[in-house]
């Protein structure tokens, strides 16, 4: 599912709101989520998950068109850890 789908998907179980404030709470709800983030705090939907950041070391990479080693940065990436509920629906 796209963003844009699941934005159609609340119109339409919420005919009473307007296509526009779906997209603005949608829109919100990431951000919001974004933004936690990137302050490096943990985002938990109790029966869905916990979103959070793991940091990766600086390491030596290979250019697969080229073959050659760069150097990669650390970094951050986000993680998503599937809430047990989830998991239990995901594995009948």
């Amino acid at each position: 599912m796209i963003r844009s789908e699941l934005v159609q998907m609340l119109a339409d179980e919420n005919p009473d709101l307007a296509l526009r404030d779906v997209e603005a709470i949608v829109s919100t709800f990431f951000d919001e989520i974004t933004a936690r983030l990137a302050d490096d705090g943990r985002v938990e939907l109790r029966g869905f998950g916990a979103f959070s950041t793991r940091a990766r070391d600086a390491r030596t990479g290979r250019n697969p068109r080229t073959g050659e080693t760069v150097q990669v940065d650390a970094k951050r990436v986000p993680y998503f850890k599937p809430g047990k509920e989830m998991r239990a629906r995901l594995n009948v």
